[in-house]
């Protein structure tokens, strides 16, 4: 990271970037004040994607779609050209799946991350628990190859894990449920206790509830801001403590949404 600027990064879950593109996304890009963007759930090969959105004026893009067709996909966006580009982490499952990739930039590895959601007593919840294992290896090896580098990092993305009780609305009503597990929580724990990461938005406003992050489509959640913080920003500490703000950017209305998530966006200053 350069000693001189600021560095501004988004991440958004764009439920499908063909639907969000005609429902705002592509003017949320243009205004987005951001260095770097990364987003998840992508579903979509980049030849399927529209010139202008695989290709945005002003921006390197790197995309890393799954080999299952219409389904997951990463991607990152940076105004500065990244000095390497990685697609997966070194997993034979995941690597192929859409659901991970990262550049560097100067002093800072910044990575894209879609986390398996899972489903409770299928196989959706053994794989969710399997890609769990192989990454929680992976950012603590990250975390090491960035430091004797040094260089910092930041894994951005949808965790498909709300970490506390402040973290999502109805929390009582959940715990039985994939994304409050009592076993991904923990699993969520090491990241910031082994691994040594700093979720930078809890940083900023240790307090709760929230902010929230996602809003089920069904019923009126979106209106009674009955959401969940399952979408992250988690630094190394160095990184983190420079975060100077943190915003969800949550759309003024239910109709102005161009996905079922909001972007979370931090600023991190020299």
């Amino acid at each position: 990271m350069s000693t001189t600027d600021s560095l501004t990064i988004s991440t958004a879950n764009v439920n499908g970037l063909r639907a969000a593109t005609g429902k705002g996304y592509v003017e949320w890009l243009a205004a987005t004040r951001a260095d770097v963007v990364c987003l998840q759930e992508v579903r979509a090969e980049p030849e399927q994607l529209a010139a202008h959105v695989r290709e945005p004026e002003g921006w390197h893009t790197l995309w890393a779609p799954s080999a299952a067709k219409g389904r997951a996909g990463v991607a990152l966006l940076s105004r500065a050209e990244p000095q390497a580009r990685r697609i997966g982490f070194g997993s034979a499952e995941f690597d192929a799946s859409g659901r991970y990739a990262e550049i560097d930039l100067p002093g800072i590895t910044v990575a894209s991350l879609y986390l398996p959601s899972g489903e409770v007593g299928t196989p959706r919840q053994d794989e969710k628990e399997r890609f769990l294992e192989e990454f929680l290896q992976h950012l603590k090896q990250l975390r090491e190859r960035a430091a004797a580098d040094g260089r910092e990092v930041v894994v951005c993305g949808d965790w498909n894990i709300a970490h506390q009780e402040v973290d999502l609305k109805n929390w009582k009503t959940n715990q039985k449920n994939a994304g409050f597990l009592p076993e991904e929580r923990a699993w969520f724990t090491r990241v910031l206790d082994e691994a040594g990461y700093v979720d930078v938005v809890r940083r900023l406003h240790p307090e709760g509830p929230g902010p929230y992050t996602w809003w089920s489509y069904r019923g009126r959640a979106f209106d009674n801001d009955a959401g969940w913080r399952i979408d992250y920003q988690l630094a190394t500490p160095a990184l983190a403590a420079r975060a100077t703000s943190a915003l969800v950017e949550r759309a003024p209305t239910h109709p102005a949404r161009w996905s079922d998530h909001a972007p979370v966006t931090v600023t991190f200053t020299a």
